[in-house]
């Protein structure tokens, strides 16, 4: 069966402009909102990965046609591999996003997408178009690990990719890409310009405007000193919070696309049909009409960021460990547990919630319902070793920023030290309860698994090992005693 369907994958047509042009209207399909030939790039997006093609690149498509806009075509950069550029340049940078479950919406063809380059293969051309006058917004989704910072937040200067960087090699690293471009824009001057991080950091547009000055400090004065006051009189960085569950794309999904179009989609991501994108407004220059596709625009960005980080990704992240854990393969199927389901809502109950400022017009109690709601969605199948990817990045950022406020306010956070020792459980055995083998995809992947050895076998050594990972955890956790003993019982329990 599997060798037909390749066949049949292999006789059909691939999409792109003219196989999509002779299908003609449906009713099976939604085709771009806009003429994908009549657009120009205006926006440069590093990391062009399933979130941002199911997400921004949606929203941007959505307002382009709200507006009547045919300048807010994107560029898109994929900085590891040229997975992302070989799939989408056949296809005339068109894909498909497919919605799972209740209310999904018919399949949509996106054409927002009109070049995609290899950060790595070609990062002149990187540079070249982040300081074409064209472009007035640079977006990023290169997740946490991307931004290369170290236990302080400070850009890591000793990463060998960033040293090699500021030492000026034609730029791969996303901080390093930005400077430099930034420095093109400035010396000809070729205007204002956005940048808008739309990761999971807290506060991800400080973050990234403190990353690039890091940068600039690095430099020597004379190269630094222009460029740095130019980005304080034309260039913005303001903070967003993003919000879609866009799981791994599976042959399935594939397929599924190929019966209702009858061409070959190798772009194929798959969404939940709930989208979210709240926005600082503070932008240099021009920006989409975000606004009238559903975006929220607002000054008060941290409180909905807040609320997103510490009650959906923190929730996400405890249902990923404890969930692969017990041999659950998907998020769905966690929640399904009712042991699982339990100190989800707990987490946010209990922990969570007495931490947040509730921006105005949010109902606390409707939002963590209908966070488990999507939980629970099985047609998304979001895989849990997906979820648990980059754990020691996500920490900081999802949970222990809830751990030390309830500290700070005289309170043990019991279920979100669940999380975390579910976290070192997860770095300890790397098998579920199957015996089958468990991922650890983790930039800090061998000193996790050194500082797990240490504490092999002992529930009190393996906390002590990894809660002495500074990189994670800081100085000031493993020095409280109430924290640690929680860890410690919650380790004891999911080890026996």
């Amino acid at each position: 069966m599997a060798a037909r369907g390749r066949a049949v994958s292999q006789a059909l047509s691939r999409l792109n402009l003219d196989t999509l042009a002779r299908l003609g209207p449906g009713g099976t399909f939604n085709p771009p909102a806009v003429d994908p030939r009549a657009l120009r790039v205006g926006v440069v997006h590093l990391g062009i990965g399933a979130f941002h093609r199911a997400h921004q690149a949606v929203f941007t498509e959505m307002a382009a046609a709200a507006a009547g806009r045919d300048d807010w075509g994107i560029a898109g950069v994929t900085q590891r591999s040229a997975t992302v550029r070989d799939q989408l340049t056949p296809q005339d940078g068109l894909y498909t996003v497919l919605e799972r479950g209740r209310g999904a919406a018919p399949l949509r063809v996106v054409g927002s997408v009109r070049e995609v380059l290899f950060g790595a293969g070609d990062p002149a051309a990187v540079v070249d178009r982040i300081a074409d006058p064209a472009v007035r917004l640079v977006t990023l989704t290169v997740t946490e690990k991307g931004y290369r910072r170290d236990g302080a937040g400070r850009l890591d200067r000793s990463d060998p990719e960033v040293a090699a960087d500021l030492a000026g090699r034609s730029p791969r690293t996303v901080v390093g890409q930005l400077v430099r471009g930034l420095q093109r824009r400035a010396a000809g001057a070729a205007g204002p310009v956005t940048v808008l991080s739309c990761d999971n950091l807290v506060g991800n547009g400080e973050v990234l405007r403190g990353l690039v000055h890091d940068f600039l400090d690095a430099l020597p004065d004379a190269e630094a000193g222009q460029v740095a006051d130019w980005i304080a009189t034309s260039a913005r960085f303001p903070s967003c919070m993003v919000d879609r569950i866009v799981p791994a794309t599976s042959d399935d999904d594939r397929a599924n696309v190929r019966a209702v179009l009858g061409l070959e989609d190798q772009g194929v991501v798959v969404a939940e049909p709930f989208r979210q994108w709240v926005i600082e407004d503070d932008f240099a220059a021009d920006r989409p009409a975000w606004d009238r596709a559903g975006a929220v625009l607002t000054d008060d960005v941290a409180a909905w960021e807040s609320v997103k980080l510490r009650m959906l990704n923190a929730t996400h992240s405890l249902l990923a460990y404890l969930g692969a854990l017990r041999g659950h393969d998907t998020i769905a199927a966690a929640l399904a547990d009712d042991a699982l389901a339990a100190a989800a809502e707990a987490l946010m109950v209990e922990d969570v919630a007495p931490t947040l400022r509730v921006p105005d017009g949010l109902d606390l109690t409707g939002y963590r319902r209908q966070v488990l709601e999507r939980f629970a969605n099985p047609a998304l199948r979001h895989r849990t070793v997906q979820v648990a990817m980059d754990g020691s990045q996500k920490l900081p950022v999802r949970l222990l920023g809830t751990v030390r406020d309830r500290l700070a306010a005289g309170a043990v956070p019991r279920q979100a030290a669940l999380a975390v020792a579910a976290w070192m459980v997860y770095v300890a055995k790397g098998r579920d309860a199957r015996g089958r083998e468990l991922p650890l995809d983790d930039p800090l992947a061998d000193r996790l698994r050194a500082a797990a050895a240490v504490g092999a076998g002992d529930p009190k050594g393996l906390v002590d090992s990894l809660l002495h990972v500074e990189a994670v955890f800081g100085t000031d956790l493993p020095e409280h005693e109430g924290f640690r003993g929680v860890l410690v019982d919650h380790v004891a329990r999911l080890t026996a």
